[in-house]
């Protein structure tokens, strides 16, 4: 059972605002609560090069020819969770869990150079994403340690059969249709012919991350 009567305080709030206009248009997967902290588990990937802000460019440039609208991600990362709410004297103890499951990994490395188009549950958003084409086994080994914690907590856990993915550019509302097809055709050859792409696009990952609210922590694979 969740551990609801551990002690905390009671609630260290963070800024909460319900107003898409604030947020480039985006809706909350569920309402805002005083206390619930949206919480998400995840390897995070940092785009120094030039190379790959280089790749994302074009990308964005033939993307944009079918669906004006789309954004570039501020940051990138490939989820291992998906987006559960936890009440703020729950996080501590949930950290906690995490990193006792995730202490003995090793870092390891993937390759994501699949271009793939993907909306959310509530179909209010479509990404374009980079698949992991390598790297699947380990990534499903993290997800189940990373589920054990969230069965503990009686939160959902991650979606049976994932395509772990870095997403690369958004837009709001379903707009797949536009993409899929000769768009996502175009956007995968762009990937394959560009200079070094093999090299660029795989990736090895040094640490896991949560973040809770406005916190984060790190847990950094051995």
């Amino acid at each position: 059972p969740a551990p609801a009567g551990l002690p905390g305080d009671p609630d260290p709030e963070e800024a909460a605002s319900d107003d898409s206009s604030r947020h480039g248009g985006r809706v909350r997967g569920f309402p805002h609560e005083r206390g619930n902290w949206a919480t998400h588990v995840y390897l995070p990937y940092t785009a120094h090069s030039e190379e790959f802000l280089e790749l994302l460019e074009l990308l964005l440039a033939r993307a944009r020819t079918y669906v004006p609208s789309l954004a570039a991600m501020e940051e990138f990362h490939l989820s291992l969770s998906q987006c559960v709410v936890l009440r703020y004297h729950w996080i501590e103890p949930f950290v906690r869990c995490l990193r006792e499951r995730l202490a003995a990994f090793h870092r390891f490395f993937c390759v994501a150079d699949q271009v793939k188009v993907y909306t959310n549950q509530n179909k209010t958003r479509t990404f374009i994403g980079l698949e992991v084409s390598a790297g699947h086994f380990q990534l499903l080994e993290l997800v189940s340690e990373v589920d054990g914690v969230l069965k503990e907590f009686d939160l959902p856990t991650f979606y049976k059969d994932p395509s772990f993915h870095i997403s690369l550019a958004w837009c709001v509302g379903d707009l797949s249709g536009r993409l899929e097809g000769q768009c996502l055709q175009e956007l995968q050859d762009i990937v394959d012919g560009f200079e070094d792409s093999a090299f660029l696009l795989r990736v090895q990952w040094e640490q896991i991350r949560c973040k809770s609210g406005n916190k984060y922590f790190s847990f950094p694979l051995r």
